[in-house]
């Protein structure tokens, strides 16, 4: 099976030359949950950039659905980022609106008809356990409430791949897990999931862990290739 995600012998400087990661390479099959594990500062938000052509290699190639993110144009990096569902450490949900608007809203940006936006925020709220939120504004729950909204609103797109950059930062074990569980639940249906994350309690729920120090992979699993 041809890979979702590949990286072949990617390194990525910043101003300065400060080594965000080099010569990294590694690919992920469709389905799979990979966790990429490592300290702040290790690489992984930069590796999450480059899948989503946010950022681009400044040697080697990284290829995403086969394309070489280097080489899209923008109608191609827009039709990548429309298979993408992104979850931030800072959720970004809008407070002047309801958990409802918000998951609706990659679907209203992209002409979805607002009543079948509507339809699937709410199917998307009942996968992660909220639905029964959708009329309330989000400062009005918890952290990790907050957070399985952002899941709901990540993967309303219904995209083949997640990334999730450090989803468990501040929130406690049984909501960390909770997050966790629900991003799990949407691998089990097919999607293809990358979550970065320092915290090693969470390992257990992955396919498989990439560990990565310095910008550099320390253990490359056995689907990693060249």
């Amino acid at each position: 099976m041809a890979a979702i995600i590949a990286f072949s012998d990617v390194s990525r400087l910043y101003e300065g030359n400060i080594v965000a990661i080099r010569n990294i390479s590694f690919s992920v099959q469709p389905g799979e949950m990979v966790f990429l594990s490592g300290p702040s500062g290790a690489g992984k938000s930069t590796i999450l950039k480059m899948i989503a052509a946010i950022e681009h290699p400044d040697r080697g190639v990284v290829s995403v659905n086969g394309q070489n993110i280097a080489r899209l144009k923008p109608a191609g990096i827009a039709s990548l980022r429309q298979n993408l569902g992104l979850i931030l450490q800072q959720h970004g949900l809008l407070p002047n609106r309801t958990i409802l608007a918000n998951v609706m809203l990659p679907l209203i940006v992209t002409g979805t008809p607002r009543g079948e936006a509507e339809t699937r925020a709410k199917a998307a709220l009942d996968k992660v356990d909220l639905l029964d939120r959708a009329s309330f504004l989000p400062q009005t729950l918890s952290g990790g409430e907050q957070q399985r909204v952002a899941v709901a609103r990540a993967i309303v797109n219904r995209p083949k791949i997640i990334l999730a950059d450090e989803p468990t930062t501040n929130l406690d074990r049984e909501n960390a897990i909770r997050v966790i569980k629900a991003v799990r639940f949407f691998q089990s249906a097919g999607v293809t999931c990358i979550v970065a994350t320092h915290d090693g309690q969470l390992l257990e729920y992955a396919d498989r862990v990439i560990h990565i120090r310095g910008g550099r992979l320390l253990s490359p699993a056995p689907q990693d290739s060249a």
